[in-house]
């Protein structure tokens, strides 16, 4: 048995990577867990990817060997196209369905990827697909989509659902709490219904 439990967590710069690991690192602080984490920035602020990676029970070294995650949390579905080789074959997969296609790709006339083909290109993952957008407005902040995923993720992580809310409340600005409260809970609810699983 592998001695940690390993979470990647990848979006593109601008959309909360960093504070979601954040909590999650807090959370095992709260529980008394060994954790090791490392960010790594692709021209973040100009919509690059950004990735998390967070070992929990880890002890040796911060950073997943390709292949070997047990989760990993996409943000946005070209990101979880680009990381997927992350994951083992049938590899656990939260994603957000949302795509941002870089200027790059208009400016370079490449064929633009659409939903469908991306999902489609992930089929032989175990995908939970989240409408993050949506369930963010509902709890009250757009800015929250982070949370949401978190939330939606958290039946996956061997972390406490309390200790997990405890920790984003720890973590968020204290006049959003209550906002990324609502969007950890309504985003476990959906995670645990599989909501939109392709």
């Amino acid at each position: 048995m592998k001695p940690s439990f390993d979470i990647l967590i990848v979006g593109i710069g601008g959309q909360g990577t960093v504070l979601a690991s954040n909590v999650l690192g807090e959370a095992c602080i709260i529980e008394n867990r060994t954790v090791r984490s490392a960010e790594t920035h692709g021209m973040a602020q100009r919509g690059g990817s950004v990735e998390s990676h967070i070992r929990i029970d880890g002890k040796f070294g911060s950073l997943i060997v390709p292949g070997t995650a047990d989760l990993l949390v996409a943000f946005d579905l070209l990101e979880a196209l680009r990381y997927r080789h992350y994951l083992p074959a049938a590899g656990r997969l939260v994603v957000n369905r949302h795509l941002v296609v870089p200027t790059s790709v208009y400016q370079q006339g490449m064929d633009v990827p659409d939903e469908e083909s991306i999902l489609a290109a992930l089929a032989d993952l175990d995908v939970t697909c989240i409408n993050a957008a949506g369930l963010a407005k509902e709890a009250g902040s757009i800015l929250s989509q982070n949370i949401v995923m978190l939330g939606a993720a958290s039946g996956d992580i061997p972390l406490r659902p309390e200790t997990l809310e405890e920790a984003v409340r720890r973590c968020v600005p204290q006049k959003t709490v209550e906002v990324n409260a609502a969007a950890f809970r309504l985003g476990r609810e959906a995670g645990e219904r599989g909501a939109g699983t392709p």
